[in-house]
This record gives structure tokens, C-alpha cells and sequence, in this order.
């Protein structure tokens, strides 16, 4: 590894993990749904949670629970949050739909033998944006567990250029964060059926946190 790459990495993380707790400092935010995580915890039960890729910088902000495994692409972008993500004590699994998929999804499927809930972004690494891919349908199909979609959205900040137009929260701004209700897995319905219902279910999520944004007098971004 040449040492820009090694510098990048070591302090980049550090420099990232600070911006994201002073962000977050900073902005007026409230959690929906999370009665209906906690009475799933209580029952001894983890959950899968997808989210959308645009809405990954404030994630860990959100996320009420005691411990995630996150999903995260093998690239250098992924490297970076990977060793972001150590300073919030989540721990990382490599893989996507691209590269690695098929190993990162074995190793998740192992994962939801453990108490720890599994995060992912069902239209990463490259979209297409807020699109359904079968990894979160099949880690619902046989693991059995209970998918909540999760969203997040925010009165200030900027969408870049890319495939998914990433949500960068400006300061000093109001977030919402929203938790579904929970989808099981029902195998008389087939993968089809439950692809549909957990889309519009994160459809739905959306626009819970949306609203909620407006009801403040402020739309989203």
C-alpha cells in the first residue's frame, strides 16, 4: 500500500468520525417508530435494517440499538467507512453485490445467529438509486427475521452529483428519522410478493419522515 494511501486511511476516519459527532451536535433531530424496535428487542429477537445509500452519513445517529453489523462494499470508499464506523464501536461486514457478495451474504446469514442486528443499504454500492436488490429478501427469506425499513431526512444540506445524489446535513439543521413497521418473511408469498411489500413499505417509511419534516414547516431536501 503506498504511504498516500496508508495517511488517507488512518487519518481520514479520525478527521470523519469528529465532523459526524459535531454535525450531529448541531442538529435538531427526532427518532420515529422506535417503540415498535424495542418490543422486537424485548422478545429476544433482532431485526434487519435496510436504509437507503443516500442516507448513510448521520446512520449511526439514529440507530437506537446496543450493537449493528453494518454492511459495507470492498472499495476504498468502503475501507473508509469501515474504519469511520470502528469509532462508533459497530462492527463491519465487506462485501456487496458487486464484489464479494456472495461471501459478505454467508457471513450475515452466520451473523443472524449472533445478538446483533444487521444494517444495509438494499441499492448499494451503485444503485440503481432507491431500487431493491435480493440480498435483504433473501436474508429475510432465510434467516426469519423481521425487516424494519429505516429513513432519514433533513430541512438543510446538499445532494451531490453521484448515482444515489448523497444527502450531506448542513448545520444547525432539523432531522427526522423514521423506523416502519416490521415485514416478516411469509414463504406462501414468495420472494415477488415480499420484494413488493418491503419496497413499498420503505416507500411509505420515507415519506412518514417526510411529512413529519413538514409538519415542522420546513420540507426535505
Amino acid at each position: 500500500m503506498r504511504i498516500g494511501d496508508r495517511l488517507l486511511l488512518t487519518f481520514v476516519p479520525i478527521v470523519a468520525s469528529l465532523v459526524m459527532r459535531l454535525l450531529n451536535l448541531s442538529l435538531r433531530k427526532e427518532i420515529l417508530g422506535v417503540d415498535q424496535l424495542c418490543r422486537i428487542w424485548d422478545r429476544g429477537e433482532q431485526v434487519i435494517i435496510p436504509f437507503w445509500h443516500d442516507q448513510l452519513l448521520l446512520l449511526v445517529f439514529g440507530y437506537p440499538g446496543k450493537h449493528a453489523k453494518l454492511l459495507i462494499s470492498v472499495s476504498k470508499d468502503g475501507e473508509l467507512l469501515a474504519r469511520t464506523m470502528k469509532y462508533f464501536k459497530h462492527d463491519t461486514v465487506r462485501g456487496s453485490s458487486s464484489r464479494g457478495g456472495r461471501a459478505a451474504f454467508k457471513e450475515m446469514l452466520e451473523l443472524c445467529q449472533e445478538k446483533a442486528d444487521i444494517v444495509l443499504t438494499p441499492d448499494g454500492p451503485r444503485g440503481p438509486r432507491h431500487e431493491l436488490k435480493d440480498g435483504v429478501v433473501q436474508l429475510a427469506r432465510m434467516s426469519g427475521r423481521p425487516v424494519v425499513p429505516m429513513a432519514y431526512v433533513c430541512n438543510r444540506g446538499h445532494r451531490f452529483k453521484s448515482w444515489d445524489r448523497f444527502l450531506l446535513p448542513y448545520p444547525f439543521g432539523r432531522g427526522v428519522y423514521s423506523f416502519g413497521d416490521p415485514l416478516y418473511f411469509d414463504k406462501q408469498e414468495g420472494v415477488d410478493v415480499f420484494r413488493q411489500r418491503l419496497k413499498i413499505a420503505m416507500q411509505e417509511n420515507q415519506q412518514r419522515a417526510e411529512t413529519r419534516l413538514e409538519s415542522y414547516g420546513v420540507p426535505a431536501v
